[in-house]
Formats: C-alpha cells, structure tokens, sequence
C-alpha cells in the first residue's frame, strides 16, 4: 500500500503498534533483573545447548519459587538436569545451582544496597533504551504523516493536528515507560 492510499490514523495505529512491542520488550527485559528475590523469569536468558540446539531453560524445565528465596528447576527430560546446570554456571546470574539427580536449586540470596542501586542504574538505561525505540518509531511516524499530507496536499492545520497527534502518543508511551522504570525502581529498592 502507497502512503497515499494510507490514512494519517493508520499510519498512527501503526505506530501505536510497535510502541506497544517497544514497551512490551523493555518490560521483558526488565522482568529479568534480579530484585533479591525468587522469580522464574531470571532464567529467561539462560540458554542450553540441547542436542546442538540452543533452547531456554524454561523450554526445557518446569521452574517454580520455593520459599519466596529458592528456584527449583525440574527437568522434563531428567537427562538435561547436568547440561541445565552448565548453563546456569555460565550465565551472568553468578548464583551457584544445586544438583540433587532429581531437581536443581538456586538460593536467592538478597541483594545488598550497593548491588540494588547498581541494578537501578540498569534498569534506567533500559528505560532509556526503550525511549530511543519510542522516538525511532515517532520520527518515521511523522515522516511517514508528512509524506501522505503532501502526496494528498493536506492543509497546513490538519498536518499540524495529526503531528501533535503523533507527540500525543509518544508522550503517552514514553510516560508508560517512566512507570515501568519507577516501578522496577521501587521494586529494587524495597526491602
């Protein structure tokens, strides 16, 4: 479809579309910060090699919370339980897995205040990561808005009301995003 045949609200759905993926994703990454306590998305990055095939753990294992303090990992495929625990060992999340044969454990222990505020810092740049995204896709959506109000010869007025509308939605979103960083803020900081 030519940006003639586009109406200035599609282009604006469109963009609202992959502002929502852009806060989903930032919301995703931001799920795996470790807050101090047990939470199954902290595997979300884990990655075995499975029979040469790169699988999550939580693909490969059904992950609970024990305790509030304690991940216990249990293997659908009781032979992974060793190649699970490789990969723990060798991700970033510097926490000691413990195999019994049957299941492996992972001991939350609480972070200190100097770790929280280093995991604040994180979550901030990616807040600021998901903001960059949110102006990549507001540039292209006035661009794009501009574009069809030539191409359709838009009158000055209406071509400023639908540009106030495209910073209407990033202001919108870029607001949901300062709520995601305050609240995973709040989240770290609480003990």
């Amino acid at each position: 479809m030519s940006i003639e045949e586009t109406s200035p609200q599609e282009i604006l759905d469109q963009a609202r579309e992959k502002m929502d993926k852009a806060l989903a994703s930032t919301a995703h990454d931001m799920a795996s910060i470790r807050t101090g306590q047990a939470n199954p998305t902290l595997l979300e990055r884990v990655v075995v090699d499975y029979y040469g095939t790169p699988t999550p753990v939580n693909q490969m294992a059904n992950v609970s919370v024990q305790g509030g303090q304690t991940l216990v990992i249990t293997p659908y495929d009781k032979g992974s339980l060793s190649e699970i625990e490789k990969a723990i060992s060798k991700s970033d999340l510097n926490l000691p897995p413990q195999n019994d044969g049957t299941v492996i454990r992972l001991n939350i222990p609480p972070l200190t205040e100097e770790s929280r505020k280093e995991q604040v810092k994180v979550v901030k740049r990616m807040g600021e990561d998901g903001k960059v995204a949110v102006r990549n896709i507001r540039r292209d959506c006035s661009n794009d808005v501009d574009k069809h109000g030539k191409a359709v010869n838009l009158s000055e007025d209406e071509q400023k009301d639908w540009q106030g509308k495209v910073d209407a939605l990033t202001q919108e979103y870029n607001q949901k995003l300062d709520n995601l960083v305050g609240q995973k803020e709040k989240d770290l900081l609480t003990f």
